[in-house]
């Protein structure tokens, strides 16, 4: 018993550490906030918005780089991949990216969003993704893509992604007869 008095005072005092630290930083972070132009908080709503009513459609079916991607977007796959590298436009990135792995795909592409983040001009999207290959197996991956948004298009993306498992499925799935 005489053991417990002790650790309770510290844990007493711990609490109330923490309860004056927290009344000290706070108004700190608040003033950070307001100091923050409305200007920028609209933006970063907007991108934010913009990203997430895309994946919502794509979702749906519909085409999330018809949605999002601006006709001249700069899109960058990072890692050591054969697909690794950067295309320009939507076309390229269509043809040499995503269309080997699609093609290969006997179902859509569907994302599950995790987060999405928006700061100033950048939204940067979390998600998996699944599909179905045309030999019947799964395609499953895992996406961070970081979007540079102007006029509620995304004119540069830097993805990181599995480039291990979408070889794969390129090198073991016929690709889908016409």
């Amino acid at each position: 018993m005489t053991i417990a008095l002790p650790v309770n005072r510290l844990a007493a005092r711990g609490r109330a550490l923490l309860v004056v630290l927290s009344l000290t930083f706070l108004p700190a972070t608040g003033a950070v906030w307001a100091n923050t132009p409305a200007h920028v908080v609209d933006v970063e709503a907007r991108n934010e918005a913009t990203v997430r009513e895309a994946f919502g459609r794509w979702v749906g079916g519909g085409n999330v780089f018809e949605d999002l991607l601006a006709p001249d977007v700069v899109w960058t796959i990072h890692g050591s991949g054969p697909i690794a590298g950067t295309y320009r436009g939507i076309k390229d990135v269509v043809n040499r990216a995503a269309g080997p792995l699609v093609s290969r795909l006997a179902t859509p592409i569907i994302p599950d969003v995790h987060h999405i983040w928006a700061a100033g001009d950048r939204v940067i999207i979390r998600f998996d993704a699944y599909a179905t290959t045309t030999s019947g197996g799964t395609y499953q991956n895992q996406f961070v893509w970081i979007l540079q948004m102007d006029g509620g298009s995304a004119v540069g993306v830097e993805a990181f992604l599995d480039l291990v498992e979408y070889q794969r499925v390129v090198d073991n799935n016929p690709p889908r007869q016409p």
